[in-house]
């Protein structure tokens, strides 16, 4: 292996070498794939080891919202504001700058619907911001136990849902259960109770609509047994408006109208995992203003690029609560500067370029696609679902769904599986009918 170094002694490495550097010191078994940060443009992603384009409809796990290299990004103006802030890395807890006020204030105006505006915290990492959800909804619910004379023990569960994801944290393990056991084996968890999953089978027929209300009621009723058998003790109900890595499942509002009244007559804080379906994803800024039902808190990240959650008033039910108690809940650096001026950037350009109504208008045209296709049993395809640009189809097995694709990766065409048998595609918010066109070509290319 040749590795080279200029005068200044800085290290480079050819895009032949990479995964073979890597495999030296880590497990690099992602895509065989070295991607040219300065020549991915847009929806294409540029494979430098074997200098061509790719379709990106992964979208690096649905983290980038505006695509490769932006204009409203690539220019000198924008790369000396954010080279300023990567130079240093401040305590964003405790230490603020004008940068970091511009994205709160961005962010609140841009994206977060009042009254979540006013009680918003941010932290690096997606999982840790379910974390701090959870802690918060922890805090409220001893507190107010203790305020009726229960002892602080009690107020320390979580109830959740089947093939679910919410990270790889303490808490978090103990929550994410989707069909990949290598992400929770051998690792100390929480049992805390976990309820069926009533996920909607499209076309939702009438048939296929009454099974799943009666699973529905099965689910709501599980979730009355475990608290029951726990009283006081659950502090909050979490779910993904869709499941993501679960297999794209999708919900009934009536479903979630449900569990709002469970968490309103039980004094349990409702949190919506938004981290995948958030920031315009569905084709609204959060797929909860879809579904006809607020959450108590939700939580962001992925697109945002910086995570954290936002809290509705109900947490001020209690005078002494996680955000008015000083250090409560922290981070040495308060999610990451850097991120926050490239993030403000992003909501900029989602804003004035009218992108969530992109998502929607697009990802029905990818939906309309698709459901033809499945028409057509020689395709293979079912179970078409999605909302916007989050969107997902079934395979016949596991196995079919691999070797799908592995065969759009070598069409060049990047996507993600699902669950134990679901392609999802993740694009762009800028994405184009025409890019999505030519997905669509290369998938059929692919089934063919």
């Amino acid at each position: 292996m040749t590795i080279t170094t200029t005068m200044s002694q800085r290290l480079t490495i050819a895009p032949q070498q990479v995964h073979e550097t890597l495999a030296t010191h880590m497990l690099a078994d992602g895509y065989d794939i070295v991607m040219d940060l300065d020549q991915s443009q847009g929806s294409w992603l540029f494979d430098a080891k074997r200098n061509e384009r790719v379709l990106d409809f992964f979208s690096n796990f649905a983290s980038m919202p505006i695509g490769y290299n932006h204009p409203s990004l690539d220019n000198p103006q924008f790369r000396d504001r954010i080279a300023t802030a990567a130079l240093n890395k401040p305590a964003n807890s405790d230490l603020y700058t004008t940068q970091m006020a511009e994205f709160v204030e961005t962010f609140a105006r841009v994206a977060v619907p009042s009254p979540f505006n006013k009680h918003m915290f941010f932290i690096e990492g997606g999982a840790l911001a379910v974390e701090n959800a959870l802690k918060a909804a922890f805090d409220w619910k001893v507190r107010k136990n203790l305020s009726r004379g229960l002892p602080e023990t009690t107020g320390s569960r979580v109830l959740h849902l089947k093939e679910a994801f919410h990270g790889r944290t303490g808490y978090t393990l103990s929550l994410t259960n989707t069909a990949d056991p290598r992400k929770t084996q051998y690792f100390p968890k929480f049992d805390w109770p976990r309820i069926d999953n009533p996920k909607m089978r499209f076309p939702m027929t009438e048939r296929v609509t009454a099974e799943v209300a009666a699973a529905e009621q099965k689910a709501i009723a599980q979730a009355k047994a475990a608290i029951t058998e726990h009283p006081n003790d659950i502090a909050a109900l979490i779910l993904e408006p869709i499941q993501g890595e679960g297999g794209d499942n999708h919900f009934r509002p009536e479903f979630m109208k449900a569990l709002r009244q469970l968490c309103d007559e039980n004094e349990i804080i409702l949190i919506f995992d938004e981290i995948q379906t958030g920031l315009g994803l569905t084709g609204t800024m959060w797929a909860f203003q879809q579904l006809e039902v607020e959450p108590d808190m939700f939580c962001f990240g992925k697109k945002t690029q910086v995570c954290g959650f936002a809290s509705n008033e109900r947490i001020f039910d209690i005078d002494k609560n996680v955000f008015t108690v000083s250090s409560r809940i922290n981070s040495t650096w308060g999610g990451n500067l850097t991120d926050m001026v490239r993030s403000q950037r992003y909501l900029e350009v989602i804003d004035e370029e009218n992108l969530v109504e992109n998502a929607a208008s697009v990802g029905k045209f990818i939906l309309d696609r698709l459901a033809g296709m499945a028409g057509d049993e020689a395709a293979g395809i079912s179970n078409v679902r999605g909302r916007g640009l989050m969107i997902a189809f079934d395979l016949a097995s596991g196995e079919q769904r691999d070797q799908l694709l592995e065969k759009l990766e070598k069409k060049g065409l990047l996507v993600l599986g699902s669950g134990e048998r679901s392609i999802r595609f993740r694009p762009h918010l800028i994405v184009t009918e025409e890019e999505a066109s030519e997905a669509l070509v290369r998938l059929e290319q692919a089934i063919g």
